[in-house]
């Protein structure tokens, strides 16, 4: 598959780490403008994400700020990456999101994840073995509602009785994201019609989604993956960047990587506070060209529509990511465009 147009994002944690802590109405305000500024330079999509109960205050709360983002911008689509669906009531989490699509005048994107760690869910009262199939009930009332359709559902997991979802979206019954990395998560995206988010070295689950896509009898071309590597920051001066931001990206690592291994996944490794050890992850800073070397191949390898990457280091002002804004904007995007 050769490389081709491209829509670029950013993605926002919201973190704010004890040892580098500050007030967090103002990170919250600095990102938003941040973003207002990202779009008017051409970035397509905002990326939110979930977790709980974190002493970093890692954003709890996607649909609500998403719908501050809405009412702050025009054109760029705010999608969750990912909203964990087995955690929430899925007629809420609908009613929402279409609040958002209705104040952002359409621009919605729903990504919807099963969860992996484990002691998240149990404080949630969610056992671990039964994230699938809530996901499965949950995207099902989510779509069902999004459709407009009255109805009834009594599931394992979800009893409602005549409910429907008003006002609805904007969109017509909008299509869904589905992230994981696992067979199992593709092909769930691939069974119920979602496109595909993830990011890292997804090459080979992209092609288990598109397979599974012809094999449910749907046109694989009509559908959208969204990835990206986990951190692709583009500097005038890379080595200046790292120096100023390698602790932040070591912490950053360690903690995904503590959570990935407690639910067996081991391709985020232990790193020390070096740029050689953090490279090790698909973490880079680089120049505009090597930036565009490595997009191509990697739309090549994955076959994405959608590229993203993080936007601001865990613990770092929002205003140390806007030369990596301003140099996508003017040397990288336009390439891709």
């Amino acid at each position: 598959m050769s490389a081709g147009k491209l829509r670029f994002g950013l993605w926002y944690d919201f973190r704010n780490p004890p040892q580098w802590q500050r007030d967090n109405t103002s990170l919250y305000h600095e990102c938003f403008a941040q973003i207002v500024r990202a779009e008017e330079a051409g970035f397509d999509d905002i990326w939110l994400s979930e977790h709980h109960f974190l002493d970093d205050c890692y954003s709890p709360s996607m649909l609500p700020i998403g719908c501050a983002i809405a009412a702050l911008t025009k054109k760029v689509h705010i999608g969750t990456s990912v909203l964990l669906l087995p955690l929430h009531d899925p007629v809420r989490v609908a009613e929402d999101a279409a609040t958002l699509d209705v104040i952002s005048g359409g621009r919605l994107e729903l990504g919807l994840g099963v969860g992996y760690k484990a002691e998240e869910l149990r404080a949630w009262g969610v056992d671990p073995k039964t994230r699938g199939k809530r996901m499965d009930e949950g995207i099902e009332i989510i779509q069902r509602l999004f459709s407009g359709e009255k109805f009834s559902f009594h599931g394992e997991y979800n009893n409602f009785t005549d409910i429907q979802l008003r006002p609805l979206p904007v969109q017509k019954n909008p299509r869904l994201w589905i992230a994981g990395f696992s067979n199992v998560a593709v092909r769930r995206a691939a069974r119920v019609g979602a496109g595909y988010i993830a990011i890292g070295p997804v090459g080979p689950f992209t092609k288990v989604y598109r397979d599974e896509l012809a094999k449910t009898g749907k046109n694989p071309d009509e559908y959208e993956i969204a990835a990206g590597y986990a951190w692709l920051h583009v500097a005038k001066d890379p080595e200046k960047r790292w120096k100023e931001a390698v602790e932040h990206l070591a912490y950053q690592q360690n903690e995904y990587g503590k959570w990935f291994s407690g639910a067996g996944m081991d391709f985020i490794k232990p790193v020390t506070a070096t740029r050689e050890s953090i490279e090790k992850n698909d973490v880079y800073i680089v120049s505009p060209e090597q930036a565009c070397e490595m997009i191509e191949k990697y739309q090549k390898e994955t076959g994405c529509q959608r590229f993203y990457t993080w936007a601001v280091p865990p613990g770092m002002s929002p205003s140390w990511s806007d030369e990596h804004i301003e140099l996508m904007a003017s040397e990288v995007m336009p390439a891709f465009r």
